[in-house]
């Protein structure tokens, strides 16, 4: 590892230097100031992917750069090169990278209250439930069922800290339902006696194959993929995985014990896959015949980047869940998550039910209320969509003559799209990065497309122009290979 360090720090050096050289007609104590200030950022890249490698836990596959800021749609690193930036952090950094208002709200609250944890009210976490409820069913005035219910107690929102903690939160609370559906006596006639003697029996939890949900226990339990799962069996019992968009065997697999199904309206990490309409109205009526909570994990295909404020509201009304989780971009970088409950399930949990130390912080949830903001207006979602179609007509014309070859196919909606490869599409992110372009990988040989969601035109035609060099390239060299 030294010698790799060594060889990147004189790499980083000789950029350094070049760049210098190239400053001929600037005054020389400004590009003596240059060239330390770029010389001593060279030598801290490999001394912090040193101290990554000493101290840090080691769960990480990472190339050899150090990013120090961003701007918009694009990061730089600790040498100055520039990236455009088509992960944002993960489908998080909706507004982009240093979003002036974020980091004005940021710097303001940081002078005021950060946390004081949920012994106490504060003035950000209502006003973001709020504002999120309200958002939500305006934008979806057909809902009538699930958290749309016309109910006078409306939906509620429980805040935590990531993706993983939202969706660990509504496992709980169909746990919790489950009981409450026994107890009630609401299970039908159908039923086995062994379920209605028990209601500890109610407790199955259903998955779908393709989905990813979080790695704690019980997310990681409802990720079915060997690679995440396998270190850490045995996983939490009752919970079972069905085939994606496959009506037989869901109806097969939700049946009167289960608690809770959870599914993900569009799949990120699975290689960006929507659910089937007429898929997902099965499961929401499979689920009322058997008493079981539908849940929507949204955390990457919600709060905008289908080009609508849910990926569900693409949905008929008669698909609508009872459970949505929440996080990546809900406060552009600032951990938070959130899940969103309709009223039968807020009526059955109770105080000390369910808690978190840090989730709900003032300084979270003052950042969301102006992430959404931004995000809940017509012409952002707008903007989002056309951005969508830019990407997909560009990459057409780029990729159309290696379909069938390199390329399998490109798919998805809004900012969320993917371009399955024939391969592993890890030379094609290499390829790219060193283009200035980051990308990130999903399942099945796709590359995932997820930039800020305010990201120009401009540069989604210069993404898409990268994407196909560097499929060319690709191509030429498993010609050539």
């Amino acid at each position: 590892m030294s010698s790799l360090i060594l060889a990147h720090s004189k790499r980083l050096l000789a950029t350094g230097s070049s760049r210098l050289l190239a400053l001929q007609g600037m005054k020389q104590s400004a590009c003596s100031r240059l060239y330390h200030a770029t010389a001593a950022a060279a030598m801290a890249s490999p001394k912090a992917i040193e101290d990554t490698e000493k101290f840090m836990l080691n769960t990480y596959a990472r190339p050899a750069l150090v990013l120090s800021h961003g701007k918009g749609s694009y990061v730089y690193d600790t040498t100055g090169r520039e990236y455009l930036d088509f992960t944002a952090g993960i489908a998080v950094t909706a507004l982009g990278h240093s979003h002036p208002e974020v980091a004005a709200v940021v710097a303001d609250q940081a002078t005021k209250l950060v946390h004081c944890s949920n012994l106490y009210h504060n003035e950000w976490a209502p006003t973001l439930a709020q504002r999120i409820v309200t958002a939500t069913t305006e934008a979806y005035p057909q809902g009538t069922q699930g958290i749309y219910a016309k109910d006078d107690s409306g939906a509620r929102v429980f805040f935590s800290n990531s993706g993983t903690e939202a969706n660990e939160g509504a496992l709980k609370f169909a746990r919790k339902y489950g009981k409450h559906v026994v107890a009630a006596g609401q299970l039908g006639k159908a039923v086995s006696e062994a379920v209605h003697g028990d209601p500890n029996l109610k407790s199955g939890l259903v998955s779908f194959t393709g989905g990813f949900h979080g790695r704690s226990m019980g997310a990681l339990s409802l990720t079915a993929n060997p690679k995440y799962q396998k270190p850490f069996t045995p996983l939490i019992p009752g919970a079972v995985t069905a085939r994606y968009n496959s009506i037989p065997e869901m109806s097969a697999f939700v049946d009167e014990r289960t608690c809770g199904v959870i599914v993900e309206p569009i799949q990120g990490e699975g290689g960006i896959h929507a659910a089937h309409v007429d898929f997902m109205r099965a499961l929401r009526r499979r689920c009322d015949q058997v008493g079981a909570l539908l849940i929507y994990d949204e955390i990457q295909c919600g709060l905008g980047r289908s080009g609508h404020l849910w990926a569900h509201h693409m949905l008929p009304a008669d698909c609508s869940p009872d459970i949505v989780t929440m996080a990546k971009p809900l406060a552009n970088g600032i951990p938070i998550g959130a899940i969103l409950v309709s009223p039968k399930v807020a009526e059955i949990i109770h105080t000390g039910d369910h808690g978190t130390t840090f989730g709900g912080n003032p300084l979270a949830c003052r950042v969301g209320c102006t992430v959404l903001d931004h995000i809940n207006t017509p012409e952002f979602l707008a903007h989002v969509n056309e951005a969508g179609e830019v990407l997909e007509r560009e990459l057409s014309g780029l990729l159309a003559p290696f379909i069938g070859g390199v390329v399998v196919e490109q798919r998805g909606t809004g900012l969320l799209r993917g371009v399955q490869l024939s391969s592993d599409p890890s030379r094609l992110i290499e390829l790219a990065r060193d283009r200035g372009l980051l990308l990130v990988a999903a399942a099945n040989n796709t590359i995932r497309l997820v930039p800020p969601l305010n990201t120009s035109f401009a540069d989604i035609k210069k993404g898409a122009a990268i994407i196909g060099d560097c499929v060319k390239q690709l191509a030429s060299e498993q010609t050539t290979a």
